[in-house]
């Protein structure tokens, strides 16, 4: 696969068309107008092609600084996310993940840059904890008042009375929900206490409420796999000269 990171304005009408067919092949109840909505409020987007250029995946992202405690905070919101089933053993995504974050450090000149996303997958969850020693929350730490006061200080800023800050969910008014054979939790994967977690603090996941997660890219917070992929892709998306 190829990747390749745009900023949302440089995205082709026919792109944009191809990104809502691939999403609806995984999501039900997926609304054009509500999609392109999600898309019109990030700014940039990472695009991964097969080797006949066919468009296998995507994620839109949206990279901002907030004025927290009197203190700028740099994150990056992870919206629409969707990679074709048949890719999913290949670790192009991944890589490539991380070289758009360590692009937008250097591009935006943060030293510390947070992950921001709502999760109602458990595949999704389970991508934290196999690249970063810091993220929440997680079933074998309780989140730092700091952070919670991060989460809450963004998600009550994106969703507002959709967000439950007790619960740490968003309950969106029309969610997408996964299709039959993405949604729920395969009984033999709860073995796994980072899946067993997610469940247990998700309940509603297979209706579309997704958990509100956060997680520090730095290479120090990263584990050994996360500092590889780290350093394998932060060469992938070099910065305008």
């Amino acid at each position: 696969m190829s990747e390749q990171l745009v900023t949302r304005a440089e995205l082709p009408a026919a792109t944009r068309a191809q990104m809502f067919d691939l999403y609806c092949s995984q999501f039900e109840n997926a609304s054009r107008e509500q999609f392109d909505a999600d898309l019109d409020g990030k700014n940039w987007v990472l695009l991964l092609r097969d080797d006949e250029d066919k468009l296998v995946g995507f994620s839109n992202m949206h990279v901002y600084k907030a004025r927290i405690n009197s203190r700028d905070t740099w994150f990056v919101y992870s919206g629409d996310t969707t990679v074709d089933s048949s890719t999913w053993n290949d670790p192009t995504l991944a890589y490539s993940l991380m070289g758009a974050f360590r692009f937008f450090q250097r591009h935006y000149d943060c030293d510390v840059l947070y992950w921001f996303l709502i999760v109602s997958g458990y595949r999704t969850y389970r991508v934290l904890p196999v690249f970063s020693d810091m993220f929440y929350p997680r079933f074998d730490k309780p989140t730092p008042d700091d952070i919670r006061a991060l989460m809450t200080h963004i998600a009550v800023e994106r969703f507002g009375d959709q967000y439950d800050p007790g619960s740490g969910i968003v309950r969106l008014d029309a969610p997408s929900i996964l299709r039959n054979g993405y949604r729920g939790i395969p009984e033999n994967r709860l073995g796994d206490p980072n899946i067993a977690f997610f469940a247990e603090r998700n309940p509603g996941h297979p209706d579309g409420d997704a958990m509100v997660c956060i997680c520090e890219l730095s290479e120090r917070t990263f584990t050994k796999l996360g500092k590889r992929m780290w350093r394998k892709g932060r060469d992938l998306f070099p910065p305008a000269k």
